[in-house]
């Protein structure tokens, strides 16, 4: 008898499966158990490297000792006996170069890196923009200038607003078009701010990934939402507008930021101001002085292309003095 796997006689006895005596190799390390054909057909065994075996028969048929082994364990009767034996086989069919470049493989490595991505979104996080449309509307600068604010992803924006009413024109359309989330609320005052907060005390349980919130509106009933959402440990900046000027509160660390709806710029603060004039006269200095040493070299080629030098000038002609002659009368004779 042969080790199936490097055809060493070399084994020894390794305890016994399903009544089966089991063999150790000494030389591989492979298990087997004691084959059930003729001693005859012992010549005819050829191991490949994935510990299968094949008999060459009358019908050439295929023997695969592995799948064998795994149907007998299945159907063992008491696994406590062999569990140590059953992991070690089961870890050299797992190891084996066949199974690592098999189809099953693949498909438990996607496994494992869906897994992994959900993992790594929920610890990422993203921000999400509650928008008072009926209050408050955000072209598409301005909605990019807000998601620049936010430290995480702008994925989820949703719209409150009584959507058939004809004062919001076809403001529903553009947003839809923008990826908005449309949220209807009945006709009334404050309905929209009403969805608002209580969409809010429960953002969690609809987007358990969310870490940063953005609270459109200029109402200020809206404070209760913000103070709710900051109890629930989220980062919320208040966007109000005040004439045509946006102004982002973050609530937590109650740093203001600023945006021109007209310029569709942010507007700078006096500290920034001073900075970006300073840099303004450092740069105008250095192209002067870019511009004086430029003159200065085009002055000495000039100088040396036209020899002007006054040492090397030679000298001019005398010119003679002409005194005129006058008569009594004193003219020019």
């Amino acid at each position: 008898m042969k080790c199936p796997r490097c055809e060493s006689t070399s084994y020894r006895k390794n305890g016994r499966r399903n009544d089966k005596q089991n063999y150790f190799c000494k030389n591989c390390g492979k298990q087997f158990l004691e084959p059930v054909f003729p001693d005859s057909l012992e010549t005819d065994l050829l191991a490949n490297g994935n510990g299968h075996t094949k008999v060459f028969m009358a019908e050439a048929t295929e023997v695969p000792l592995v799948k064998n082994l795994l149907e007998e364990k299945a159907t063992e009767k008491s696994l406590d006996s062999c569990s140590l034996t059953l992991a070690e086989e089961l870890l050299q069919t797992i190891l084996s170069p066949d199974w690592l470049e098999s189809a099953a493989f693949s498909q438990l490595l996607l496994i494992i890196q869906q897994k992994n991505e959900i993992k790594h979104q929920l610890e990422i996080g993203i921000s999400l923009l509650l928008l008072d449309a009926e209050n408050l509307k955000l072209d598409v600068n301005s909605e990019l200038f807000l998601a620049s604010v936010c430290e995480y992803p702008l994925q989820v924006k949703m719209a409150f607003a009584n959507w058939i009413n004809p004062s919001i024109g076809k403001q529903d359309i553009e947003l839809y078009n923008r990826g908005y989330q449309l949220v209807h609320v009945p006709e009334g005052k404050n309905n929209a701010d009403a969805k608002m907060i209580a969409f809010g005390a429960c953002i969690l349980r609809s987007y358990p990934t969310v870490k940063e919130i953005l609270v459109c509106s200029s109402d200020g009933i809206l404070i209760h939402l913000c103070n709710e959402l900051q109890n629930q440990g989220l980062i919320v900046y208040w966007v109000r507008r005040q004439g045509q000027t946006l102004h982002i509160e973050n609530r937590n660390t109650a740093k203001l930021t600023h945006y021109s709806l007209a310029m569709a710029v942010e507007v700078p603060t006096f500290e920034k101001v001073v900075e970006q004039i300073e840099d303004l006269i450092k740069n105008e200095q250095e192209s002067i002085n870019a511009r004086l040493s430029s003159l200065a070299a085009i002055a000495s080629l000039f100088q040396e292309r036209c020899n002007i030098n006054i040492k090397h000038n030679p000298k001019q002609p005398e010119i003679e003095e002409i005194i005129p002659v006058l008569d009594n009368q004193g003219k020019l004779i």
